[in-house]
């Protein structure tokens, strides 16, 4: 089995426009798709919903805020599942919520890094 990383993209809005309704019937779908990867054992790490507020760190320790406004997409979160093949992976990743509010999801394997 390997791991792979599903990175859930949306359309960035610094205020959120669901009313509380909308909010809690998304977590609704959002928790009984994450629970259905989980009840196949494939589901490495649950991942995280990521806040707005980033820095980003470039070259000669320059710091700047982010997201930046221009842009139109953000990355919302992430998880982590185990499958043997990245097909296998897609086909979990279809069922994703996000596709509900028009977001994508990016689907990558994680490699191992050797350390010597």
């Amino acid at each position: 089995m390997k791991d792979f990383l599903l990175v859930y993209r949306s359309n960035f809005s610094p205020v959120p426009t669901s009313s509380p309704e909308e909010m809690q019937a998304m977590t609704k779908k959002w928790m009984d798709w994450i629970g259905s990867v989980a009840a196949q054992n494939k589901l490495t790490d649950r991942g995280n919903r990521l806040n707005a507020e980033a820095r980003v760190v470039k070259p000669g320790h320059v710091v700047t805020d982010g997201p930046y406004m221009e842009i139109k997409e953000a990355i919302a979160g992430y998880s982590i599942i185990k499958t043997e093949t990245i097909e296998e992976a897609t086909e979990i990743a279809k069922g994703c919520p996000i596709f509900l509010v028009g977001g994508s999801v990016e689907v990558r394997e994680i490699g191992v890094i050797m350390v010597s």
